[in-house]
């Protein structure tokens, strides 16, 4: 393990430090709107909260569409045009919440009446879709643009630097947006869509665009139509091979357990820490601060600490944590102990599955926009996000079930072993991937699947 350096965030190119930036903006934004969105639209739109529930979990879905959809795009037309219209687009339908009352207006009352919901709820629902389709279209074309333009032996911290700055960009934003939703809280959604334009612009003055190395010529005989219709077919041909290699699947079926943990932050553990615990609002919130803060603290370090390590293995290590941290949220759930000592409990689940946040990140992107070539990357980084997204409804779902029906410690011992399963998967992964593929220096040449 190498000496943490200041030097871990120097020597990338100028347009990895452009799109940084740019993450930093819109997930800035993302902050202002984060805690006051289901306040807003159930207490003071008058939207029912089942409805409220429904129209993000559409959201999901219709991000993990987008999500697919953007990586097609951004290996077949490029990046930068991607990044550019998504962020655009996104300005546009995250603006759109704060006029949900208007675009509820223009839904007709058979329409309503057949869904079983207000119209203000059918609005709320179609405002949500249409964000989540634009907003999924980036982070394929972002993630993939960020391996254009690193060295593999760079890009672990380049996308560390990326995590780093959603962070501290998703801080920054919880903190402003309480005071503007304490002034004015429709003006929440109206800054949410400035800052992704603002993004939009800068990429697009500032960012390359960056293309495929592939070249496909048509035959000098074909019409335009059947040249066209050919192209088509090959984009597809080429997009459904990548999304179904071996590896770039068992990669992902990873990351879905992976995302399974993440999802007991939003769900579980907050539950523990309530209703077990008994803490209130105000507590929790500062007991969670330790997430951002550890994040804010380890997250270049110690992914540059670790820079040269084979990257299942980092991975490996990153599950481990997570299983250790499952450990302390069931002590900490079975409630035997004082309170003061679940806090502590509670606060140890929040910091070492931050370290395995910390490193979970950064190392599956780096692998994944290894397993092709650059022309795929789009591609294969799209089939990640969505198994996280996919991971992350599970774990909140099964997690809520389990809690419901009283048996919290049996699903601890489930995440548990799911860790366990996940180390070993990673461990078999790793014998498929050439070591050069896996963040190891050692100039052997990836080996066809």
């Amino acid at each position: 393990m190498k000496r943490p350096s200041i030097d871990a965030v120097r020597g990338f190119d100028r347009a990895v430090y452009v799109v940084a930036l740019g993450q930093l903006i819109n997930v800035f934004g993302s902050g202002l709107v984060y805690p006051f969105a289901t306040v807003h639209f159930h207490l003071e739109v008058g939207i029912a909260l089942s409805v409220v529930g429904f129209g993000f979990g559409a959201k999901s879905v219709a991000t993990a569409v987008g999500t697919g959809v953007g990586g097609f795009l951004a290996d077949g037309v490029g990046r930068k045009p991607v990044m550019v219209a998504s962020m655009a687009l996104t300005a546009l339908a995250l603006a759109a919440f704060a006029f949900v009352p208007t675009v509820a207006a223009a839904v007709p009352p058979s329409v309503a009446a057949v869904a079983g919901v207000s119209r203000l709820g059918v609005g709320f629902v179609v405002v949500c879709v249409a964000a989540g389709l634009v907003v999924g279209l980036y982070t394929p074309a972002a993630s993939a643009m960020t391996a254009d333009l690193t060295a593999d032996a760079d890009r672990d911290r380049g996308y560390a630097l990326l995590k780093f700055t959603n962070n501290l960009g998703f801080g920054a934003g919880l903190v402003v947006g309480g005071l503007v939703y304490s002034v004015a809280s429709v003006a929440v959604f109206l800054f949410d869509g400035v800052t992704s334009a603002i993004v939009a612009l800068v990429l697009l003055l500032f960012v390359p665009r960056l293309h495929g190395t592939r070249t496909d010529d048509a035959g000098s005989g074909a019409t335009a139509g059947e040249t066209t219709a050919s192209t088509a077919d090959s984009a597809l041909s080429r997009w459904w091979a990548g999304a179904t290699r071996r590896r770039v699947l068992a990669l992902a079926a990873i990351n879905v357990g992976f995302a399974a943990m993440y999802a007991q932050m939003r769900t579980t553990i907050p539950v523990v820490a309530k209703e077990g615990l008994g803490l209130s609002s105000a507590q929790l919130g500062t007991l969670f601060v330790l997430n951002p803060l550890t994040i804010a603290l380890l997250q270049i370090p110690l992914v540059d600490a670790i820079s040269g390590w084979r990257r299942t293995r980092g991975l490996a290590l990153s599950a481990g944590l997570w299983g250790l941290s499952m450990l302390f949220a069931w002590a900490g759930d079975v409630g035997l102990a004082p309170v003061a000592v679940g806090v502590a409990l509670v606060g140890g689940h929040l910091v070492v599955r931050t370290v395995g946040e910390i490193l979970h990140s950064p190392l599956a992107s780096s692998l994944m926009s290894s397993l092709g070539t650059a022309d795929e990357r789009g591609t294969h980084l799209s089939v990640l996000e969505i198994a996280k997204r996919v991971g992350m409804g599970l774990g909140a779902f099964l997690g809520g079930v389990f809690f419901d029906h009283g048996y919290s410690g049996l699903w601890w011992a489930i995440l548990v072993a799911v860790c366990l399963l996940l180390v070993l998967a990673l461990l078999g992964l790793e014998r498929s991937v050439s070591p050069e593929a896996n963040g190891e220096r050692t100039g052997v040449a990836t080996s066809a699947e």
